[in-house]
């Protein structure tokens, strides 16, 4: 069966629902983590979605695309590659990557405490570096080079015993190394022009994942960009083929969009981009603590989210149905830095008490309340209850929450947490917020 008998009915017949536990996920942690990490180098000038082509790609705030941006003519990265590593070939900096402080069941410790359900790893970022011994990769990999460690089986060791449930991202649409083009200056060229689409790399492709789905038993398979279209198919090496053995394998398992128009248990936004896909029953959206996936030595506080904004962040994507994939990019020693660290620890102390109100919250239906951003309010529906997390951006200690009598019981609402009080008024509640808060306040109204 080839690409162009692959029907969407045959895509169709792997519609399956999608499994509890990832209904009841609400939050995830990404690892962006590569030679990339090295020279941990890009321009922090803002978010995906916000910039267009052309100044995004020479000015590419994602440090994981270094080896890109270091080969458009006239970028500032092109020239600090030249200042500073005296235009080296990217290779060298996977000997120089050696993970030598990495500590997995470190990470993961810090990932639980923040709340995270499930953790999701780059086996195999754009460069074409795999992080464990993938087929048909020789030595360009970390078991023979750099780190000399299967770097994903430590990180699956660790997550399972942890209790949290495993991701494996791989980027089966872009691979500079194995299918070189010239570097991508606009998204057309990623999504299309320039995307390796052959069966060769198609197979290559299918066999580092059923390698990894073999290795790892992933939860989760979340795939990058797009999927060669000579494999978009059910027959040997086809996509088809492959997502019917994961599912053997994960019978709970998921797997994202990105694999072009064939199949997919839940869509993925990134930053402010693809927000379409935020309308459909299941979806994701994952960003960075700041501007970058990838561990970026420029970014600094003034980039990067606190605890609190992320408690923010997060509890915005739960109530309009969502999952939040937070990013993580550790150092090449294999450290988490400090800002990055702190954020997830300062999250990690709202979700001791928040959390049990995200896990399986819906997005409230009643017309008779709203979100709001002045004062920052998010609903969210607990079945007997709804569960309002309320906090103040402009400074200030009271906020008032518009409630009508008739559909909820007022006298019955609680605040949880420490995060403020809450008293019933005429026409609804007033929440008095905590100056010590870690996050939004979280308040509790039974159903009338």
């Amino acid at each position: 069966m080839t690409d162009s008998t692959a029907m969407p009915e045959d895509w169709n017949k792997l519609a399956r629902p999608v499994p509890e536990w990832f209904q009841n996920a609400p939050f995830g942690i990404f690892i962006h983590w590569g030679a990339y990490s090295v020279p941990a180098w890009a321009e922090p000038i803002g978010a995906l979605g916000t910039i267009e082509d052309r100044e995004w790609f020479t000015h590419n705030p994602y440090a994981e695309w270094y080896y890109n941006t270091i080969r458009i003519d006239g970028s500032p990265a092109q020239q600090h590659h030249r200042d500073v590593f005296g235009g080296e070939d990217y290779d060298a900096f996977l000997d120089q990557w050696k993970a030598e402080q990495f500590d997995p069941g470190d990470w993961v410790e810090l990932f639980k405490f923040a709340g995270a359900d499930y953790v999701v790893p780059t086996t195999k970022h754009h460069d074409g570096i795999a992080l464990w011994d993938a087929p048909g990769t020789g030595e360009r990999n970390t078991v023979h080079r750099g780190p000399r460690r299967d770097l994903i089986g430590e990180i699956a060791r660790a997550v399972g015993d942890k209790g949290l449930k495993l991701g494996l991202y791989y980027s089966g649409g872009l691979d500079w190394h194995v299918r070189p083009f010239p570097p991508h200056v606009t998204s057309e060229s990623v999504h299309d022009t320039s995307r390796p689409k052959d069966a060769g790399y198609a197979e290559y492709a299918y066999n580092h994942v059923v390698d990894l789905v073999d290795k790892y038993r992933p939860d989760v398979l979340w795939n990058d960009i797009e999927w060669p279209d000579a494999g978009k198919h059910f027959g040997e090496y086809g996509l088809g083929r492959l997502f019917e053995h994961f599912y053997s394998i994960s019978p709970q398992g998921v797997v994202n969009d990105r694999w072009g128009a064939t199949h997919k248990d839940y869509a993925t936004s990134e930053y402010e981009a693809a927000r379409e896909n935020e309308s459909e029953s299941e979806w994701e959206n994952c960003r960075g603590i700041g501007f970058s996936f990838g561990y970026n030595q420029v970014e600094g506080p003034e980039q990067s989210l606190t605890g609190q904004q992320l408690a923010r962040q997060l509890t915005d994507v739960v109530s309009r149905g969502g999952h939040f994939l937070l990013n993580v990019g550790p150092r090449a020693d294999g450290t988490i830095p400090e800002i990055q660290r702190q954020a997830l620890t300062d999250l990690g102390h709202w979700m001791a008490s928040a959390k049990q109100y995200l896990v399986g919250a819906r997005p409230l239906q009643d017309g008779t309340v709203a979100s709001s951003d002045d004062p920052w309010i998010r609903w969210v529906d607990r079945g007997t209850e709804a569960v309002a997390f309320v906090d103040l951006l402009g400074g200030g200690t009271e906020a008032a929450l518009k409630l009508d009598a008739g559909r909820f019981s007022l006298s019955q609402a609680s605040a949880a947490g420490d995060g403020g009080t809450v008293e019933a008024t005429v026409d609804g509640l007033k929440v008095t917020l905590s100056p010590d808060r870690t996050g939004p306040a979280i308040v509790r109204v039974p159903k009338a």
